[in-house]
């Protein structure tokens, strides 16, 4: 007798021969699901944050140099003899602070590159501005001063706090410790005009 197939919901059933073993067969699909393993985080010269991180030790390498040229300018314009000396030694200070940031491009493998930090532009010429619009040898004049000073002391603490952080980030401790050696400075100068202001200047200057 001929083999009859029947097929329902799917399975196939077949009928043989009396006395033989009927079998049936289910059809199978086993679905393999390849998931890709996740992008992991590159700290390395590729990554953006890399770029991040360098762009901003570019910017605040131009900041300092340009400073070290407007605090000479400062010092002259100022009168009071602690504020001269505090400008004067600050000054200095900078100075390290550009060798530091050298010592850092050194430790990352990097040629020292500058790139143009529109925001100190702006507060150096800021700072100039004052200058050119108070009197000679007056407490007007040097409470400016301070004040266009604090304002620099301010986006450096700032600028040196985000550079540290992201050296921890990536690993770059060395990188980090320099850069919290330059904010502890930058924070004490900041302290120190604060103590000039309210010492002595800003009296003096409101009794012009």
């Amino acid at each position: 007798m001929a083999t009859k197939t029947q097929v329902k919901n799917g399975k196939s059933a077949a009928s043989t021969k009396p006395g033989s073993t009927a079998k049936s067969a289910t059809a199978k699909k086993t679905v393999v699901v390849t998931r890709s393993a996740p992008k992991s985080k590159s700290n390395g010269s590729e990554s953006k944050f890399h770029k991040l991180f360098m762009d901003e030790l570019k910017d605040i390498y131009w900041a300092e140099k340009a400073l070290v040229k407007a605090l000479g300018k400062m010092q002259k314009a100022a009168t009071s003899e602690e504020l001269v000396k505090a400008i004067t030694d600050h000054q200095g200070q900078t100075k390290g602070h550009v060798e530091r940031l050298e010592q850092v491009f050194e430790l990352l493998g990097q040629e020292p590159k500058a790139k143009k930090c529109e925001a100190m532009s702006g507060l150096i010429a800021e700072g100039q501005e004052v200058v050119d619009d108070t009197e000679e040898d007056s407490a007007v004049r040097d409470a400016g001063i301070i004040i266009c000073s604090q304002k620099i002391e301010h986006y450096e603490i700032s600028a040196y706090g985000s550079l540290r952080t992201l050296a921890n980030v990536m690993g770059h401790a060395d990188a980090a410790d320099i850069f919290s050696q330059t904010l502890s400075e930058e924070k004490d100068a900041d302290s120190l005009l604060t103590q000039i202001a309210e010492s002595s200047v800003n009296e003096e200057a409101s009794a012009e």
